[in-house]
């Protein structure tokens, strides 16, 4: 009998162990992110061509048969949205959601959003311009590509006009005056007046992805995203540049900003795993 009690204490202390072992080993594994990064990425294009910044004025030619080539080209990606298959969104935390592609600045065409909650998504938007109540903050709230001493050397801001141009987009063509050496200028603002009513040209971009883009723990997708800058002249009322060479705040402005709302695509997703 004693010997029996002896071999049973130690096949229930080895079982005892065993188990122990195993749950032990159950909460060993590391928890799995809930979020992880979706990137998108703007890719400038002039029509079928890729588009590249120079001077020589005779690169691309517009739906009006007016060669141009463009010199300067930047646009503000605001407030950006994430939609789930199901529905659902994900929306950006305000403060962490603006940013400006610039063409001559290779690392501002792909946009790192962090903490994107896993799931599958198939649409993103984004408003093209800064929206009324971040442009009229005080400007300590207004930090990083918004903060004015930041675009000094960009030209993004009108403090005469205190509002943030949304797209500016510049070149050379033979169509424009020599008056402007020809050159020409289209810098498009208004988020729809501090004090009174006045020009609105911010834009809503809804954009639906052509295959799903999934976030996991371990897969951080990015849209491709085309951006045609010929539909700043050949949307849906063309723009002649020997017409309208320069375009800022007037009525104009609002003719190019329906214009350019079309510029954007998603053309493909990778879905890519981290590693």
């Amino acid at each position: 009998m004693y010997f029996k009690n002896i071999l049973f204490v130690a096949f229930a202390t080895s079982f005892s162990f065993i188990f122990s072992s195993c749950k032990k080993d159950d909460h060993d594994h590391s928890p799995q992110a809930t979020a992880n990064n979706f990137k998108l990425e703007f890719d400038n294009i002039v029509g079928g061509a890729q588009l590249a910044l120079d001077s020589t004025g005779q690169t691309f030619t517009n739906g009006s048969g007016e060669k141009f080539s463009i010199t300067q080209l930047n646009y503000y990606v605001t407030n950006i949205r994430f939609r789930k298959t199901d529905g659902s969104e994900y929306v950006v935390p305000q403060d962490q959601s603006y940013f400006m592609v610039q063409e001559n600045v290779e690392a501002s065409q792909i946009i790192s959003i962090p903490n994107v909650p896993n799931g599958e998504y198939n649409q993103v938007s984004f408003t093209l311009g800064v929206d009324s109540l971040r442009s009229t903050m005080d400007v300590s709230r207004r930090i990083g590509v918004l903060d004015p001493a930041f675009l000094s050397g960009h030209g993004m801001y009108w403090s005469w006009n205190s509002g943030y141009i949304f797209m500016k987009m510049e070149g050379i063509s033979p169509s424009a005056p020599d008056s402007l050496g020809k050159s020409f200028y289209y810098h498009i603002g208004g988020f729809g007046g501090y004090n009174s009513k006045t020009i609105n040209n911010i834009k809503t971009i809804s954009l639906d992805l052509p295959t799903v883009a999934t976030v996991k723990s371990d897969v951080s997708p990015m849209a491709h995203i085309m951006v045609d800058v010929k539909k700043v002249f050949d949307g849906s009322i063309p723009l002649k540049i020997s017409e309208f060479p320069m375009v800022m705040f007037g009525p104009k402005s609002v003719e190019i900003a329906n214009n350019y709302a079309s510029m954007f695509m998603v053309h493909h997703i990778h879905n890519d795993h981290d590693h």
